[in-house]
């Protein structure tokens, strides 16, 4: 292992914050009775689930008894997608969707596409963001579900699920049976959230993106909206996520959403400014970089970005031997060979988007982080190039 280590991939998951982690130890010593037993052990578990539900509620300012937990992000998407066209009572069979979904909403989308629904999946262009005009030409008589996260987990961008929340409410008032689901995994703890303002009828969160363990995840679900559950065997979670809940997770979910909300401000600041210096250090000293996504409308701790003339997997590895670790983009289509859909469906070329890299910043890197990060940066693009026909001389001002 190198002597130092830094960790840039926050977008990826983020490590445990002490605090939670000492809430959730209290929990698995403390609340170990199930929370559906009717004695004092079970009572007390429930009570710290409920305790939990009105923390993650005031995260997205949504009623406590809206919030479905979950095994996770994943889980959440498939129940929000599934559970609204599975419960549809009409004969309409059509998903509006986006180019750039996290690959839980593009895998469940294609799933029931094989099972006979239509999806439509809307161009983001060269900024990342879909188009308010696109969504209103998308949506037929036959739209059961809308579809479209709020932020990007790969190039950060912000999508306009406010305006597209108002086309839903316009659709719905004028008798149309459609709701609007937003995957926030990327975006809670990152901006302010407020379901009312955002518009949507569901809504994803996961514990890992907030400094909370993995394992759990929620799914807010607006009062009214018809949901059929996808785990069957049980009444847990008022009928809609069968299974024995994960207590302490839960607890430590709870635990990072209220340290989210209470530091938001303080962590959007030092991300974004970390980020902001990232990003001038390397355009100052790297030529041919190519910044991915809109520069304005993203999340302030993500910088996705290409190196011309380079592979990604080859520079990440590089930073990696000297204690860095980054991404070449989400870490649930790791593996792969092909190039990033996400970088791709901006219509850049395959060069630039095997040569993108996500570096996304969390609240314990430091500015010495950085200047450690763009030293070792400078050196693995110089020596990648060298290797590199297409290169040019790497030129360091």
């Amino acid at each position: 292992m190198p002597d130092r280590r830094i960790y840039l991939d926050h977008s990826a998951t983020t490590p445990v914050d002490p605090r939670v982690a000492n809430a959730m130890a209290r929990s698995v010593a403390e609340n170990f009775g199930n929370p559906s037993s009717v004695h004092g052990f079970g009572q007390q578990a429930r009570a710290a689930v409920d305790r939990a539900r009105r923390e993650v509620a005031a995260l997205v300012n949504a009623r406590p008894n809206e919030i479905i937990f979950t095994s996770g992000g994943t889980e959440a998407n498939n129940l929000a997608i599934r559970g609204v066209c599975h419960g549809s009572t009409v004969a309409a069979r059509h998903i509006v969707t986006s180019s750039i979904e996290h690959p839980s909403v593009r895998g469940v989308c294609a799933a029931l596409e094989s099972d006979g629904w239509e999806v439509t999946r809307l161009p983001v262009y060269e900024h990342g963001i879909v188009r308010i005009e696109d969504v209103r030409h998308a949506v037929r008589p036959d739209t059961v579900l809308v579809t479209i996260m709020l932020a990007n987990n790969e190039i950060g961008t912000v999508q306009p699920i406010s305006e597209i929340g108002a086309f839903v409410r316009e659709r719905r008032a004028a008798g149309q049976k459609l709701f609007l689901h937003t995957d926030a995994v990327q975006a809670a703890g990152r901006m302010v959230l407020n379901v009312e303002d955002v518009g949507c009828d569901l809504l994803t969160l996961s514990a890992h993106k907030l400094y909370a363990p993995k394992g759990v995840g929620a799914l807010y679900a607006r009062r009214g909206v018809r949901l059929m559950g996808q785990n069957v065997g049980g009444h847990q979670e008022r009928e809609r996520r069968a299974g024995t809940e994960n207590v302490p997770g839960i607890v430590a979910f709870g635990e990072a959403a209220k340290i989210a909300r209470e530091e938001l401000f303080e962590r959007t600041a030092h991300d974004a400014a970390l980020r902001d210096k990232f990003e001038r250090k390397v355009g100052e000293l790297i030529p041919d970089v190519v910044m991915n996504g809109d520069r304005e409308r993203r999340l302030p701790h993500l910088s996705n970005t290409s190196f011309r003339y380079i592979e990604g997997e080859g520079l990440l590895i590089n930073l990696d031997l000297q204690g860095i670790a980054v991404s070449t983009g989400s870490a649930c289509s790791s593996g792969t060979l092909e190039p990033s859909p996400v970088i791709r469906a901006l219509g850049v070329d395959d060069e630039i988007a095997r040569g993108s890299l996500r570096f996304s910043f969390g609240k314990d890197n430091t500015d010495l982080d950085v200047d450690y990060t763009v030293e070792v940066l400078v050196q693995a693009v110089e020596r990648l190039r060298a290797l590199s026909p297409l290169s040019r001389p790497l030129v360091v001002s």
